[in-house]
């Protein structure tokens, strides 16, 4: 996932489960950060988000910043904190939204989640010739040796972090429901 889009993401996967955890959060006495349901969003953002964001940052870097500035000079701190930030705003997300969820008010939810889409669907569009290359950051401005996404590791590498978000996803779903069900 390009680096620039993962916060959109991330914000939106936090506001889905808290709506999604709501009934878990209503049976929660105390700070919504102390509840179950937070920690299942914890352990989807640390073992699911942040392992996939982390991948693009270290083996497709020039990608994940889409061509915008050559990956090998930005500072590994730059690419550390901006992963853990990511992964950090799905939890963040999730406490922003408990609030609204709990007391039903979908209606907040969704304008969030229609404002948060419509940015990221400007940002895919703006990006998407840059995203559907792979190469370098001096072949992709040189016009040289850059390849077709799909024909290449970077293609695979996609695939496979879709899969792994979409698993990472239904894992949570599925805890988060199971706590509603008992």
């Amino acid at each position: 996932m390009p680096l620039l889009l993962a916060p959109l993401c991330s914000v939106v996967f936090g506001v889905v489960l808290a709506w999604i955890g709501r009934e878990e959060l209503l049976r929660h006495r105390g700070a919504y950060a102390a509840s179950r349901a937070f920690v299942v969003v914890l352990l989807f953002a640390a073992l699911v988000e942040l392992p996939v964001y982390a991948y693009f940052a270290t083996f497709h870097g020039d990608w994940a910043y889409l061509y915008l500035a050559p990956w090998g000079r930005v500072p590994s701190a730059v690419d550390a904190l901006w992963v853990v930030g990511c992964a950090g705003l799905t939890p963040l997300g999730f406490a922003l939204a408990a609030r609204p969820a709990v007391a039903g008010r979908f209606d907040i939810l969704s304008r969030s989640l229609m404002v948060i889409g419509a940015l990221f669907f400007a940002a895919f569009l703006l990006g998407w010739r840059r995203m559907s290359v792979s190469g370098t950051y001096a072949q992709y401005h040189g016009g040289f040796g850059a390849k077709g996404v799909a024909e290449s590791a970077l293609g695979v590498g996609l695939l496979l972090s879709w899969f792994a978000l979409g698993a990472g996803l239904w894992w949570a779903v599925r805890c988060l429901r199971a706590a509603r069900d008992a």
